[in-house]
């Protein structure tokens, strides 16, 4: 155990990570030595940001508290804090089933634990403002989430029972950071939160995600602005226009459409049917000629019969989405689904449907590639592995979207190159420098 350091481990989602790089960036200003993720933590305090979205995850954060309460107990480590989705959820039966954690908190009253952590230094830095972090992600591409909570209350989604209501951040507060971000060195911008869509109803009674973007795209050094997790009931239409205005918006967007059926779509209570989707989607591609879309979609729901797999099938079939993910249903405590649905599917037909849904989203992905060889794109390069670099394109977002392996090039990570794309995989495309 190490005196005066504190290790911050942060699992989940980009949002959770957000947390983490500003509870980083105070811990700091405290005095302490500060790490993220270090694969041997060995802190006088560790710092667990738990994920509580769906079962998985859940486990992946039990199992981490569990061995970091072993190492507690001989001594390699100090005293051991747990915070986020997962303790905001399940605080009690998690205080009464592992006892070894020093202290708990939930997703938004973790700032008392920095209330209360000593001094460590006489050289103090002045508290960090609210919105001020630590980055954990390459200096030149970040995470800006603009608002927090959702009010949609699909009924299989556990987020609005973790998060709450629906809060947006006001506009000149995000366009501060945004300054101050470029100021750092960051070009490359992912706007994140649970409901894009509904940014700015909260505060000023109308969407304001159009206006936001336009005055963000408007600030000198911001190069890329990509968009991430709207929602399609209710679908802020200006902002079409923002995107085929500015170069620097990136003709992409995450927008989680979940199924195309009408009966499972009513069952999830999406605000929106078939027909309404595909005429949302045929609006998208008309506005923005170039625009690819990342979308979710979800097998295996209460209700979802043959019929209704098969129709989603032909949905992907006919949409060609560039960018896609899918899961299969699992029950989560407490939502409606959980109390009003018989979860009566099978896992395993879950699992040949969910497999069914990616082969063909594969396919369609590799002739989307093959379609990219032979043109010249911009790629911002990440990071140098031998003599190759790695980078991405407007159309792909860090960790979940393709990258492209660019030889000939001698660039360092955060520049901006062209290259020529001469070869294509189903999720990897290849090229060299022009």
């Amino acid at each position: 155990m190490k005196k005066g350091l504190i290790d911050v481990i942060s699992l989940g989602c980009s949002k959770n990570l957000i947390d983490s790089e500003r509870l980083l960036r105070r811990i700091s200003a405290k005095g302490y030595e500060v790490r993220h993720d270090a694969e041997d933590p060995n802190g006088e305090w560790v710092v667990v940001n738990t994920c509580g979205f769906i079962q998985d995850a859940k486990e992946e954060s039990i199992d981490l508290i569990l061995q970091l309460g072993n190492q507690k107990k001989h001594r390699k480590i100090g005293k051991l804090v747990v915070m986020g989705c997962l303790s905001q959820r399940y605080m009690e039966d998690l205080k009464a089933e592992i006892p070894e954690v020093d202290v708990w908190y939930g997703k938004y009253d973790w700032k008392d634990f920095i209330e209360k952590l000593p001094d460590k230094s006489d050289e103090l830095q002045n508290m960090p403002k609210d919105w001020e972090r630590t980055l954990t992600t390459p200096p030149h591409s970040t995470y800006l989430k603009i608002s927090e909570g959702c009010n949609r209350f699909c009924s299989f989604c556990a987020i609005p029972i973790i998060t709450g209501r629906h809060k947006s951040r006001p506009i000149e507060e995000i366009l501060d950071e945004t300054r101050e971000l470029v100021g750092k060195g960051v070009k490359d911008f992912n706007i994140i939160a649970q409901d894009l869509s509904s940014y700015g109803t909260d505060l000023y009674g109308r969407h304001t995600l159009p206006e936001l973007i336009d005055q963000m795209a408007q600030i000198p050094g911001v190069e890329w602005i990509r968009l991430h997790y709207a929602y399609p009931s209710d679908f802020p239409m200006e902002l079409l226009d923002v995107m085929a205005r500015h170069d620097n918006v990136c003709k992409y967007i995450d927008i989680a459409l979940q199924h195309i059926s009408d009966k499972v779509l009513e069952n999830m209570h999406r605000h929106i049917n078939g027909e309404e989707t595909r005429k949302l989607l045929a609006e998208m591609r008309r506005k923005v000629p170039d625009l690819k879309i990342r979308t979710t979609l979800m097998v295996g729901y209460p209700g979802e019969g043959e019929e209704e797999f098969n129709e989603l099938l032909e949905f992907v079939k006919e949409q060609e989405f560039e960018r896609m993910g899918a899961f299969a249903y699992s029950e989560e405590d407490d939502t409606w689904a959980a109390k009003n649905l018989s979860d009566d599917i099978p896992q395993e037909v879950k699992q040949k449907r969910l497999d069914r849904l990616m082969k063909i989203q594969q396919e369609i992905s590799y002739q989307k590639n093959l379609q990219m060889v032979g043109k010249t794109v911009r790629v911002l390069v990440d990071r140098v592995e031998g003599e190759t670099r790695i980078g991405r394109t407007q159309w792909d977002s860090p960790e979940v979207d393709p990258e492209i392996y660019v030889k000939g090039s001698e660039a360092e990570p955060g520049k901006y190159i062209n290259v020529k794309v001469t070869g294509a995989e189903p999720f990897e495309l290849f090229g060299e420098q022009v």
